[in-house]
């Protein structure tokens, strides 16, 4: 099967090309959220993570410590029970990385730019912080992400700013 536009015929390797590059632009108009993966929207438009959750103190506890590499489009996801002042060192953690905290509505509130490896110096995160996202070093400011951009996740729940389902 084949899909033809004028004289040109598309096999199936592109018809299936097309459909996966349309993938990600259909989930954010549906209001798709998975565990896997964090939106983000805000005035850079709207960027997608694929992210591991640490929720449970040990997961927390743990991060990103001991990984020579993540793909850029991969992060981790921090979720507390309560918005608390966070904190954040970077002790056993071999990769720059950028600190997203974001508030109960999953709003983010500060932006802690390119964290050094192994560090022990403490990285306030604020008070009022419920989640936590950390990406590449560097990626944040690539991406334009600031504070008032909005995080997109179920385990943000019925407070959230952008909610999956709109």
């Amino acid at each position: 099967m084949s899909l033809r536009r004028g004289k040109r015929s598309i096999g199936r390797v592109g018809t299936l090309t097309l459909v996966l590059c349309a993938l990600p632009q259909f989930l954010f108009a549906a209001g798709a959220c998975s565990e896997a993966r964090v939106d983000l929207r805000g005035p850079f438009g709207q960027q997608s993570f694929a992210v591991e959750v640490a929720e449970s103190t040990e997961e927390r506890a743990r991060g990103l410590m001991f990984r020579e590499t993540m793909a850029a489009d991969t992060g981790m996801l921090f979720v507390y029970e309560t918005p608390r002042r966070a904190s954040f060192w970077m002790e056993n953690t071999l990769i720059p990385l950028d600190m997203i905290f974001a508030d109960e509505a999953g709003r983010v509130t500060r932006v802690h730019a390119n964290a050094v490896p192994l560090d022990r110096t403490p990285i306030d995160g604020g008070d009022g912080v419920r989640f936590v996202l950390e990406i590449n070093g560097g990626l944040a400011a690539k991406l334009g992400i600031a504070p008032g951009a909005e995080l997109r996740h179920p385990a943000i729940g019925p407070e959230a700013a952008w909610p999956c389902a709109e």
